[in-house]
C-alpha cells in the first residue's frame, strides 16, 4: 500500500488552521486542483463533524468524499468515495499540532491505484507528493497572509 506524508508549519495557531483547511466550502481558493466544492450534508455532534461533499477538477471530473473532523483532538480522515477510479480507495489523515512556531499541519494518504489506470506507481506517487507540498505550501502562504 502506497502511502504519502508530508508536513507543513503555519504560523497560526492550530484550531483556526484546523478550521480554515476542513472548511470545504473554500477548497477552490485553498487548493489549484478544485474549481468547485459542494457540501451534500453536514452534521455536528458535540467533537464531531461528518461531511459528505462533491469536489469537481478542473478539467470537469467531479468525485464525493467523506470527511470526519474531531474539533477536539484536531485531526480529520476522509476517503475518497464515488467514483473511485483511478483508485482502488482512497484514505487520508490529516493531523494538526500546535508547535513554537506554529502548527505542524501533516497529511496522510493511503491508497492504491486501479491496476486499469495506465500510470505506472512510481508516477503517481511522485506526482502526488509533489503536488501534496504544492497544495500545503499554498495553504501556508495563504494562511500567513491572512484569508
Amino acid at each position: 500500500m502506497p502511502r504519502i506524508e508530508n508536513s507543513v508549519v503555519i504560523e497560526a495557531d492550530a484550531p483556526r488552521v484546523f478550521e480554515i483547511t476542513n472548511d470545504i466550502g473554500r477548497w477552490p481558493d485553498l487548493f489549484d486542483e478544485y474549481r468547485h466544492a459542494k457540501v451534500v450534508s453536514e452534521e455536528r455532534d458535540g467533537r464531531w463533524t461528518e461531511i459528505h461533499f462533491e469536489l469537481t477538477n478542473p478539467e470537469g471530473s467531479t468525485w464525493s468524499s467523506w470527511r470526519l473532523l474531531d474539533h477536539r483532538e484536531l485531526t480529520a480522515v476522509a476517503e475518497r468515495r464515488d467514483p473511485l477510479f483511478p483508485f482502488r480507495y482512497m484514505h487520508l489523515r490529516w493531523s494538526y499540532r500546535q508547535v513554537p512556531e506554529g502548527t505542524l499541519m501533516t497529511w496522510v494518504q493511503d491508497f492504491e491505484v486501479d491496476d486499469a489506470f495506465d500510470v505506472p506507481l512510481p508516477t503517481v506517487v511522485e506526482r502526488m507528493q509533489v503536488h501534496t507540498r504544492q497544495n500545503q505550501a499554498g495553504i501556508k502562504r495563504k494562511i500567513e497572509s491572512g484569508i
